[in-house]
């Protein structure tokens, strides 16, 4: 792969530059059971030159951060957790405390979800969220207006994802959010992304004069949401076609030592 023009600027310019990437569907392949989903090998390699050289790497998902850590513990690159409500700080996952006063009702509603759907995988992601999982049992996915009922009786909001949605607590904390405050300082910017929650990262913007400045990056598959690709400004194929994206941009930084 050649390395698109659209992301030269980062090459060129690496202390002055960040790149904020997804997880699931976008460093890891999607499969069916969450808890043993691994990012592809060739992306960390790619991440520990970019951690070393970019102003800004960081990862931003809907996983907790102690399971980010279990996988991409990497020298210079930031891990934020929960959509944004997680953040690791010293080697400690620090909680947004505007999420505390919800552990309660996300131990409810989950538990109720157990109770309504037991044929799918109701995934606890620490106490202040759960995501719903049909991947495997397709025919059995819930009515989203189920799923929207559930989540109003215990005053949370919904997340939709790929065959799975989520339910967290009602803060105003995205990837969007997280995003933005990550690349803020940046003249650079680039955030790769596959799934609905990662349109809100695409939608930011950074204020004049940005010029074209902030890159995003869609992860392509069949269950990618059309608007995603719409926004994106570069597309690539699997997390395959990503590792092979930033491995091209890891050797323009730093280019491999000739043997």
């Amino acid at each position: 792969m050649t390395l698109p023009a659209a992301l030269r600027n980062l090459a060129r310019h690496p202390s002055e530059s960040a790149f904020v990437t997804d997880f699931d569907g976008t460093l890891a392949p999607i499969v069916d059971d969450p808890a043993t989903a691994a990012p592809l090998s060739q992306s960390i390699e790619a991440l520990r030159i970019l951690g070393a050289h970019l102003k800004v790497v960081a990862i931003v998902s809907g996983r907790p951060v102690a399971f980010l850590r279990s996988h991409l513990a990497i020298e210079g690159v930031e891990i934020i957790g929960q959509y944004g409500l997680e953040r690791l700080v010293d080697g400690h996952a620090v909680l947004d405390p505007r999420a505390e006063p919800y552990v309660d009702a996300v131990a409810a509603a989950a538990a109720s979800a157990d109770r309504r759907w037991p044929e799918l995988n109701i995934e606890r992601k620490g106490d202040i969220a759960f995501t719903v999982h049909w991947r495997t049992t397709p025919g059995s996915a819930p009515r989203a207006d189920d799923v929207a009922a559930l989540a109003d009786q215990h005053g949370l909001q919904v997340q939709p994802g790929r065959m799975a949605c989520e339910l967290r607590p009602a803060v105003p904390v995205d990837k969007g959010t997280a995003f933005a405050d990550l690349a803020s300082d940046a003249r650079y910017r680039a955030f790769a992304g596959d799934d609905d929650g990662d349109v809100a990262a695409f939608k930011v913007e950074f204020g004049p004069p940005d010029g074209g400045a902030t890159v995003r990056i869609g992860v392509s598959s069949a269950e990618a949401p059309p608007e995603l690709l719409d926004l994106a400004d570069v597309v690539v194929d699997g997390p395959e076609g990503l590792a092979a994206l930033l491995g091209d941009l890891a050797d323009a930084i730093s280019p491999p030592e000739p043997r």
